[in-house]
């Protein structure tokens, strides 16, 4: 089995807001075999903690990711890598399950790879004016094998996807915005803080189980899961509290429960 290594991806709780930082600055934080392990079974540590409801993934210094550390990783991946026990999948297109769970991903400098591939299975990205995207593993001889293929066209079209994925080319903040790949672009110095608000917001409101069932599963399946989902969620403890903020006119305090 895959072992992780410590120090490679940092974990902070902030009430029910969880902080997961790839933290291997000095190589601009590119994944090599243990960054992809340890970042799997952080996520795993997220989906566990009860109290954390929303994940927020950032990079330790300049950059968030230059991708994928191919001399590394690329045996492992050729051999098909599985995500280690304990863990979830952050990409969810290898072996293991995913988060159930809200992720925001907040990214700045370089964003290569499987950086946004990262940013393809999550709920809400962010990014910093200087960020720089590129899904160069065309020009590697290789091709994004880490859901790119598979979520890109889904977001941008099949055209705009093409621009970027056939060429490798670089793109900008303001062309991630255009794509759809971002929904947010600020100030390096005001990410961290928005991506935070965020999901400080999100943790105190509802579910994306319906949704994440729609886009994965397609919308018959959803829609026929609604009424049962719905009798569910109207029977919590969190339904009843919402009904009695609406009467009382307060913000509802909500307890997953």
């Amino acid at each position: 089995m895959n072992q992780p290594c410590a120090g490679r991806v940092s974990r902070e709780s902030r009430g029910h807001v969880y902080l997961i930082g790839l933290d291997r600055a000095a190589k601009r934080n590119a994944f090599d075999l243990d960054l992809l392990n340890e970042l799997s079974l952080a996520y795993g540590e997220f989906e566990a903690d009860r109290e954390a409801r929303v994940a927020v993934v950032f990079g330790h210094g300049e950059h968030f990711t230059a991708g994928l550390d191919l001399v590394n990783a690329s045996a492992a991946l050729a051999e098909g890598w599985q995500v280690p026990t304990g863990g979830c999948d952050p990409w969810g297109v290898f072996v293991g399950p995913r988060v159930s769970k809200p992720v925001i991903v907040a990214a700045q400098g370089y964003c290569l790879t499987i950086g946004i591939e990262l940013m393809l299975a999550a709920d809400i990205n962010l990014c910093a004016s200087n960020t720089r995207f590129a899904q160069m593993e065309v020009q590697r001889g290789i091709f994004p094998f880490g859901g790119a293929t598979l979520r890109f066209q889904q977001i941008a079209g099949w055209g705009n996807a093409m621009r970027w994925l056939l060429t490798g080319d670089e793109f900008d903040a303001h062309e991630a915005l255009h794509l759809g790949l971002v929904q947010e672009v600020m100030a390096s110095e005001d990410l961290m803080p928005r991506a935070i608000e965020l999901a400080e917001r999100i943790a105190r409101q509802a579910t994306l189980m319906s949704a994440r069932k729609a886009r994965y599963e397609g919308e018959t399946a959803a829609a026929q899961a609604l009424p049962a989902l719905v009798k569910k969620l109207l029977a919590t403890e969190d339904a009843r509290e919402g009904v009695r903020s609406l009467v009382e006119r307060r913000p509802g305090i909500f307890k997953g429960v």
